[in-house]
C-alpha cells in the first residue's frame, strides 16, 4: 500500500509539476520513445489488418490523382524528389517520415494512417476531408514515389493545386477554406 501511494504521488509530481517536457523540440526519453513506436505499430497492424486492398491499385488515373494528392498536401512534411526539407518537416517531432525512400507500411497499413492519422504526431487524420477513393489515390502514389526522380515527380503533380480542388469537389466536399452552399 505505501509502494502503491509512493508511486502515485511520484507521478502526480511528474504529472502536474510538468516534469516531462513536452516541446517539439525536445526529444522523448529513449523509454518513452521505444513504447510509442511499438504502441504505434501495433495499434496500425491491428487496426488496417481487415482493410480490403482495391484491385485498381496501380491504375495510372489513380496515380495521378493520388500524385496531386501527395503534391498539394503531403510534400510539406514527408518531402518528395529533388525537394529540400521544408520549415515544418524540420520543425515537427517526431520528424515525418521521409517518403522518398519508401513508406515501410502495406498498402492497408498507409490507408489506415492517411484516413485517421496519429495523436500527437502532427499526422492529420484526412478522412474526415477525404473519401476513401481518393485515400487509395494517395495510397497508389506511395507505392511508386520511391522510384521517380526530381523531374518525374514534378511532372507527376504537375497542376496539383488545381486537380486537388477539382479531386473535391468531385467528391462532394469542401476543399480547406472553402465553403459548401
Amino acid at each position: 500500500m505505501i509502494v502503491t501511494a509512493a508511486c502515485l504521488g511520484g507521478l502526480w509530481l511528474l504529472i502536474y509539476g510538468g516534469a516531462y517536457d513536452v516541446g517539439a523540440d525536445a526529444p522523448h526519453y529513449e523509454l518513452v520513445s521505444w513504447l510509442l513506436g511499438i504502441i504505434r505499430q501495433r495499434s496500425i497492424a491491428v487496426r488496417s489488418a481487415d482493410i480490403a486492398l482495391p484491385a485498381d491499385l496501380g491504375d495510372p488515373q489513380r496515380l495521378a490523382q493520388g500524385a496531386a494528392l501527395y503534391g498539394e498536401m503531403c510534400s510539406g512534411c514527408h518531402l518528395a524528389p529533388g525537394m529540400e526539407p521544408s520549415e515544418i518537416s524540420q520543425g515537427l517531432y517526431p520528424r515525418a517520415p521521409d517518403f522518398r525512400q519508401g513508406t515501410g507500411l502495406r498498402p492497408q497499413q498507409a490507408f489506415w494512417v492517411i484516413k485517421h492519422g496519429v495523436k500527437m504526431s502532427g499526422m492529420a487524420a484526412w478522412g474526415v476531408t477525404h473519401s476513401d477513393e481518393l485515400i487509395w489515390d494517395m495510397v497508389a502514389f506511395l507505392g511508386k514515389l520511391p522510384s521517380f526522380s526530381a523531374t518525374d515527380y514534378r511532372a507527376a503533380i504537375g497542376n496539383a493545386a488545381e486537380e486537388h480542388e477539382h479531386a473535391m469537389h468531385s467528391t462532394g466536399r469542401s476543399a480547406p477554406g472553402e465553403s459548401r452552399q
